[in-house]
């Protein structure tokens, strides 16, 4: 987990009750979730093995031992969850090479947020190793803390990375605005309090109360983001 100084954040001058925004990345600001399921195919195809397109909407989203744990049952496959996520994540790594595509809206989100210092955290399921190497395409001064699957004992859909992004940047959780692309994160997100933005990615993400479905990051701005959040006395 990378950080700056947690920051005691009160009421801003305008205002607005938001405390923080907490962003997941593969899907969500990074167009990355293809490059993951054509990783899987690809590495299973050397095992003997064909994935069904039916299995990415389960997949998708979560942990790496939960993914990894689900294709190796589905397909009987002759290797072990720490060796498969191992595997997986250097391929993934060599697919990407140096940069990686961004989410329509992404950038314009990421540079207003950073303009008007809002404490942003960046709350992956991804590995240590894989957030850092994406951060060179986002920009890692664009964010106060990044926490990665492996930094937390329980990850997605558990709210624990959420609670600590809000935590350690000082903010309450319902006054914190979470964007997730994936029903794995959202309940991530909804079970550590905080109020979501879905942006959904693959399979479909109703919306619900406290929930705000909306079809691109473009739809997103800091305006939007404070509107959400609701002021305390």
């Amino acid at each position: 987990m990378t950080s700056t100084v947690p920051v005691s954040i009160a009421r801003t001058a305008d205002g607005s009750a938001l405390q923080a925004v907490l962003l997941d990345m593969d899907g969500t600001l990074v167009d990355t979730e293809g490059f993951w399921w054509e990783t899987e195919v690809d590495v299973f195809a050397e095992l003997g093995h064909r994935l069904e397109e039916s299995w990415r909407d389960i997949v998708v989203g979560g942990p790496m031992t939960r993914s990894a744990g689900f294709l190796i049952e589905a397909t009987g496959a002759d290797i072990g969850v720490g060796e498969l996520s191992i595997l997986l994540n250097e391929r993934f790594e060599a697919r990407i090479a140096d940069r990686v595509p961004l989410m329509p809206g992404a950038e314009q989100l990421l540079s207003e947020l950073a303009r008007h210092n809002v404490p942003t955290a960046l709350v992956s399921a991804s590995h240590r190793r894989v957030i850092d190497r994406i951060l060179g395409s986002l920009g890692p001064e664009r964010f106060a803390l990044t926490v990665a699957g492996d930094d937390v004992p329980r990850t997605k859909p558990h709210p624990d990375p959420y609670l600590l992004a809000a935590r350690t940047l000082g903010a309450h959780p319902s006054r914190c605005a979470v964007i997730e692309d994936t029903a794995t994160g959202v309940a991530a997100a909804e079970a550590a309090g905080c109020r979501v933005v879905a942006v959904p990615s693959v399979g479909v993400i109703p919306p619900a109360p406290g929930r705000t479905v909306v079809g691109s990051l473009e739809d997103v701005d800091l305006a939007f983001l404070r509107s959400l959040i609701t002021p305390m006395n």
